[in-house]
């Protein structure tokens, strides 16, 4: 199930978060191993979470960082509004509408199974697919600066989603995707 509640900012509240979060986070180079090749894409994430733990997606180990104070904000805010708890966010930072993400499921062993994955949008407004896995059946969402986007129960089993590039698109946009992690190796 997909819960899509719009703008949950006001556009002027959003755009001093997106700057925020532009100057703040710890940006680094997202990186995958694909089919044995080390890749490092233009799209910049970051890792932040409950405690010192690690986070592994693309065959790469992503090590969580402390919480700042807007990241605690938004999460106590994103919690409050869909009644899930989160311990964990990854933030994907695209340049511009010539970085995207593919289709893919968040399904990745260290996620609760069936849990919320809550994704704010900053910056530009981008186009959001789902499509089934099975029925091939593809919905649209154009998320706005300061949306809100929730992905629950078997969303991941059943569903892909991707962010296309869209080449007229000149601004950046942030994502917060608040996850809640059960399995966890530490460090």
């Amino acid at each position: 199930m997909v819960d899509y509640y719009g703008q949950v900012l006001v556009q002027a509240e959003a755009a001093r978060y997106l700057d925020r979060l532009l100057r703040d986070i710890a940006w680094r180079n997202d990186e995958a191993v694909i089919f044995g090749r080390h890749i490092i894409t233009k799209r910049k994430v970051a890792w932040y979470g409950d405690s010192d733990y690690t986070y592994a997606y693309s065959n790469i180990i992503r090590q969580a960082l402390p919480w700042t104070e807007d990241l605690l904000g938004l999460k106590a805010m994103t919690e409050q509004l869909t009644g899930a708890t989160y311990n964990s966010c990854l933030l994907n930072l695209y340049h511009d509408g010539e970085e995207g993400m593919a289709w893919h499921s968040d399904d990745e062993k260290e996620l609760t199974p069936d849990g919320a994955i809550a994704s704010l949008s900053f910056g530009a407004e981008r186009r959001f697919l789902l499509r089934h896995k099975r029925t091939k059946e593809q919905v649209e969402v154009t998320l706005a600066t300061g949306s809100l986007l929730v992905m629950r129960g078997t969303t991941q089993t059943h569903w892909l989603h991707s962010l296309p590039k869209m080449k007229k698109v000149r601004a950046p946009r942030v994502n917060l995707t608040f996850r809640l992690i059960t399995r966890h190796r530490t460090t």
